[in-house]
């Protein structure tokens, strides 16, 4: 639910540190539609910050895979997000 100065903000940051602007969208959620669509809002976050969560979605836009975790710190491995990727039909 970034706005979208601070998606700005960490795509420049990003291109400064790794040399390379991202390769992918930076998406802004305002009033948390899409967090709320996944159940993704952390409760006892009051600014509407969802649990980190990586998806892996297929072409006709279902979702195949999903990784959760309440603890922000705590991401999915390199491996395993390929390894689901390598299991997309």
């Amino acid at each position: 639910m970034d706005p979208k100065e601070d998606l700005q903000k960490m795509a420049d940051r990003i291109s400064k540190e790794d040399g390379i602007r991202p390769g992918f969208v930076l998406l802004s959620d305002p009033g948390h539609r899409v967090i709320d669509r996944y159940g993704l809002l952390n409760p006892a976050d009051k600014r509407g910050i969802p649990h980190p969560t990586t998806f892996v979605i297929d072409r006709d836009g279902v979702v195949r895979w999903k990784f959760t975790e309440v603890n922000y710190k705590v991401r999915p491995s390199n491996a395993g997000i390929l390894k689901a990727l390598a299991g997309l039909p």
